[in-house]
């Protein structure tokens, strides 16, 4: 055969390998996909929709994405050490639902705003003790008490909307900082910590490693139970963070509301790139993540899709990158 000859058929077969080294290159990197695919999103929901890329609209994304990204954080820790936390969406709901009850009995919103948080903290700490601890699966623990917080928050509330809140409590949700959306602030501020506390803290290295290997980090004298039972803590923080920032959106506490969150915040999680297996992922693709499901539900909502068909395409969503997730590890495997 010529030497030019052969010289084009390798050219030709370069070409053709190309797409599948770009792909092969992307999915080794989940942050890199997962940027990719949300860019793509962004830019395809430029084109369908001529409302889409509106100030007006964008800043509606941005305090719709704010609750479920701040949720995911706490989410996002958990899935590291392999566990998972269902309980995210009543614990929301019923943090909400004691902020708001706690200003209508007549504490200063900040008071009531503490005690919101420190209900996600005690839901937390329950989780983590009975997983850590108990030796309990996370899912079991979890599910369980997605119905105990929602069945006190119907309890306190006899399951009506706690409204006529006191208006500075607005700040919260629809005020503004130096130009910016508080919700969309306290997210950024939320994830420069969780950034720090993962990257640059002994936290954050043991909390990937006992999602790699429980067994091994026991053994190197890490206190394991401790670490385990802390993500849950946080997980339960965020939640009742997002709680009260949707109880100042909407000036009212939601005992009902909340349903469905945990099932975003685990999506934004896997879009992100984690490991649902743990031990591997960023809190950075945490946000993209969460972004890219904003964008979806929005440009679905701008397209007149019905709400029932977008669960459907979240639901397949989130099985696409379970699989992209686990061919990414047999990969490794091999």
């Amino acid at each position: 055969m010529p030497l030019e000859e052969l010289s084009n058929m390798n050219k030709q077969n370069d070409t053709a390998r190309f797409p599948a080294k770009i792909w092969k290159k992307l999915s080794s990197k989940p942050e890199l996909l997962a940027l990719t695919g949300f860019v793509v999103l962004f830019i395809v929901m430029i084109f369908v929709s001529d409302r889409f890329l509106s100030v007006k609209n964008l800043s509606n994304v941005g305090r719709q994405v704010s609750i479920n990204a701040i949720i995911a954080v706490g989410m996002t820790m958990v899935i590291f050490t392999g566990g998972i936390d269902l309980s995210v969406g009543a614990v929301m709901a019923l943090a909400g639902t004691f902020t708001a009850g706690a200003m209508l009995a007549g504490m200063h919103p900040w008071i009531a705003v503490s005690l919101g948080l420190l209900t996600g903290i005690l839901a937390g700490t329950i989780n983590g003790l009975l997983v850590a601890y108990g030796k309990m699966p996370a899912f079991i623990v979890t599910l369980a008490m997605m119905e105990v917080p929602r069945g006190i928050g119907l309890l306190y509330t006899n399951g009506y909307p706690q409204s006529g809140l006191p208006e500075k409590f607005a700040f919260i949700g629809r005020g503004s900082t130096m130009g910016m959306q508080n919700p969309i602030l306290i997210m950024i501020i939320v994830y420069i910590i969780a950034y720090l506390a993962l990257n640059k803290r002994a936290f954050g290295r043991y909390v990937y490693a006992i999602g790699g290997n429980e067994e091994a980090v026991r053994l190197s004298g890490i206190k394991v139970k401790i670490y385990k039972m802390a993500v849950y803590v946080v997980s339960g923080f965020t939640a009742a963070l997002s709680g009260v920032v949707m109880t100042s959106r909407l000036m009212s506490g939601q005992p009902n509301g909340g349903i469905g969150f945990e099932l975003d915040a685990i999506a934004a999680v896997i879009l992100g790139g984690t490991d649902i297996a743990g031990g591997r992922g960023s809190i950075i693709g945490t946000l993209i993540g969460a972004l890219t499901l904003g964008v979806l539900n929005n440009g679905l909502n701008l397209l007149g899709v019905s709400p029932y068909m977008q669960k459907v395409f979240k639901g397949l969503i989130i099985v696409l990158a379970i699989y992209l997730s686990s061919s990414r590890e047999r990969r490794k495997s091999n």
